[in-house]
């Protein structure tokens, strides 16, 4: 288990995608109505990161910490590869097998895979306006006339006629409207594969968040049952002490109720336990309850990789994103809409034909006299529709107009979301170098509260503010130290997670 790997999808290069392309392709060097797409121009090329620097333990005059120097600088560059498998840098096998579980069997990511393979079906199905169309058509039918009908001859008459013909026409793209339509189906089933993209890169990060924070509940449970088991032995030595008339019953019951308030916070910690294995095994596609024994508590070890930083944040990183990329091509096919509603100004060009056999007379119907034959061009070109058309165009440009934004603000959110997530990356490790700290100074007070206390120097509440300060910044460090894996995780998901990062 532990050297399952996953490889990273390529949704955005499905097969039948890259098929008609080639059609596409052809038909590029004819004219065709309406813009053609460029991808827009955006103002910002890179942004400076809220950087926290190297953690160190100096302080300013302020008493904060203060970011080492660039020279001392030796945090880990994040790279492609990094980014890319980010999971395996962990070397724990049960993440590692979680993720390859959650992008194979989970269900809402085979969700957004047949709705990938709908469009891509649809735009194959676009491609058929390039192409001539047939039918067969046949039929029996008897007549009957009489004299003073229009076809009646002054006589009555009557006959059969059968008819067996192939059918087909052609439309000619003249003015390119098909072609812009198979261009905006291309683009949209393009725009598909990247929001499929995007769910590969949520679900394995949001896999490996929940992952995280199973095993800080389950971290948070340890510290809370070892101290319970250290309050406990105070408790019986101070009863004992009471029983053999030399103790204090106020500390007794003081001791008392710190005990049950420390055994009170078990039961919440363990209900979250159970509900994150439940959301695990719900995200890997398994039944909750399933990896009950894959998820069952590790020893306590130091989620903490070596302090990684960014050397800068390009336009082009952005833009790399999958979500981005989804926005962008949804863009493209918004912007061939336009000229699909303009090609309704101008006419339409078809060439028809049959091919069949026709006869009203008790000879054989497939005989050299009953062959008829047609081939000629057709016009159609509606002259007046209302404004529709206008009104048509318009609307299409008008939602080109706010796809543009939306790309816009797609860009604008990531540079957001990288900022925000480095800087909670890089500030943690200062409060969790402070939470260190506190917590060996607490450790220190209880001892020597004890102390004082068996001495007769101090009374009881003094060894209970020690223990429960203990607890409560044992618990935040096991927080913390959770907390900086997680937002590493929200890191190199906003990078793109697999499939976008920073380059080599």
């Amino acid at each position: 288990m532990k050297n399952q790997k996953i490889a990273t999808p390529n949704f955005h290069r499905q097969a039948i995608g890259l098929l008609v392309f080639a059609a596409v392709a052809g038909c590029a060097s004819l004219p065709s109505v309406g813009p053609n797409y460029e991808e827009p121009e955006l103002s910002a090329t890179s942004v400076a990161l809220p950087d926290a620097g190297q953690p160190t333990t100096n302080l300013t005059e302020s008493c904060e910490y203060r970011p080492a120097a660039s020279n001392e600088d030796v945090r880990v560059v994040i790279t492609t590869n990094t980014v890319a498998h980010w999971w395996t840098s962990f070397n724990d096998p049960v993440l590692e097998s979680l993720v390859v579980g959650g992008v194979s069997n989970n269900v809402s990511f085979l969700m957004a895979q047949t709705r990938l393979e709908q469009a891509a079906w649809e735009l194959l199905g676009s491609f058929a306006g390039f192409m001539p169309h047939f039918g067969i058509e046949g039929g029996w039918n008897r007549y009957w006339y009489r004299p003073n009908t229009r076809s009646g001859g002054g006589n009555y008459n009557r006959y059969n006629v059968r008819r067996f013909a192939v059918d087909g026409d052609w439309e000619i793209d003249v003015f390119g409207g098909t072609r812009r339509l198979a261009e905006s189906a291309l683009a949209q089933a393009e725009s598909a594969g990247w929001t499929v993209a995007d769910a590969w890169v949520a679900l394995t990060t949001q896999i490996g968040l929940q992952y995280v924070r199973l095993r800080t509940v389950q971290e948070r449970i340890d510290v809370a049952r070892t101290n319970l088991v250290l309050q406990s032995e105070t408790y019986e030595i101070l009863k004992s002490r009471l029983e053999s008339g030399i103790g204090d019953e106020l500390a007794v019951n003081q001791c008392a109720y710190i005990v049950e308030e420390t055994r009170a916070r078990i039961p919440q910690l363990l209900a979250q336990e159970e509900a994150l294995k439940n959301a695990i095994a719900i995200l890997a596609g398994e039944t909750p309850g399933a990896l009950d024994e894959a998820l069952r508590p590790q020893e306590r070890r130091d989620w903490l990789l070596a302090p990684q930083r960014l050397e800068g944040l390009s336009l082009d990183m952005m833009r790399a994103r999958p979500d981005v990329r989804a926005a962008e091509r949804a863009l493209a096919a918004q912007t061939a809409r336009i000229g699909v509603a303009k090609a309704a100004w101008f006419p339409r060009l078809f060439v028809s034909g049959q091919v069949g056999w026709e006869n009203r007379h008790k000879t054989k119907l497939f005989s050299r006299d009953s062959f008829l034959a047609s081939l000629g061009p057709a016009v159609s070109w509606p002259i007046f529709q209302g404004g529709a058309v206008y009104a048509n165009v318009k609307a299409a440009e008008a939602k080109t107009a706010e796809l543009a934004l939306a790309y816009e603000l797609a860009v604008e959110t990531a540079y957001g979301e990288v900022r925000d997530a480095y800087a909670a990356y890089t500030q943690e490790y200062h409060r969790y170098q402070s939470l260190q700290g506190a917590v060996k100074a607490a450790t220190d007070a209880v001892t020597i509260s004890q102390d004082l206390y068996k001495n007769g120097l101090k009374d009881f509440n003094n060894v209970l503010d020690a223990q429960r300060s203990r607890l409560q910044l044992e618990e935040e460090l096991v927080v913390s130290r959770g907390q900086i894996t997680m937002e590493l995780i929200g890191l190199y998901r906003a990078l793109g997670g697999g499939l976008a990062a920073p380059n080599d």
